[in-house]
């Protein structure tokens, strides 16, 4: 594995302030830990958590601070705030779907073997997805 350094930035000024992109606290379910996800629709791959709500925020203002820093680091553009939940069609935050036998079967065995649940696993895997596609 390769680590690389990026460079601190002294003072962070995206063009946005923290309080105008939107973000999204879920509960983490007990048997994943506990406590509260915070995630940022704009801001691909950028979250946090805590043990409480504001927790979970004042955390999520950390990660925003570092996710700011690593793009001015990478020379890559800070997206203005868009998403808006009233914008959003009405969704419950629930879908199924169906998979082979032979993915699920290696998700389960990637989810134990990190310690977390599938389904906790499958969320990382697609908000890191969305990430890629979004950078």
């Amino acid at each position: 594995m390769t680590t690389a350094t990026i460079k601190k930035i002294k003072t962070v000024r995206p063009p946005y302030p923290f309080e105008a992109y939107s973000h999204v606290i879920s509960q983490i379910p007990k048997e994943d830990g506990g406590g509260f996800l915070i995630t940022f629709p704009d801001l691909p791959g950028c979250m946090s958590d805590g043990e409480t709500e504001a927790e979970a925020v004042a955390n999520g203002k950390d990660a925003f601070k570092a996710w700011v820093s690593a793009r001015k680091d990478a020379d890559k553009e800070i997206p203005e705030p868009f998403y808006r939940p009233d914008t959003v069609p009405e969704v419950s935050g629930k879908f199924v779907t169906r998979l082979p036998k032979s993915v699920h079967a290696k998700l389960a065995e990637r989810a134990k073997a990190e310690g977390v649940s599938l389904n906790t696993l499958v969320l990382a895997l697609v908000a890191e997805g969305l990430g890629r596609k979004a950078a």
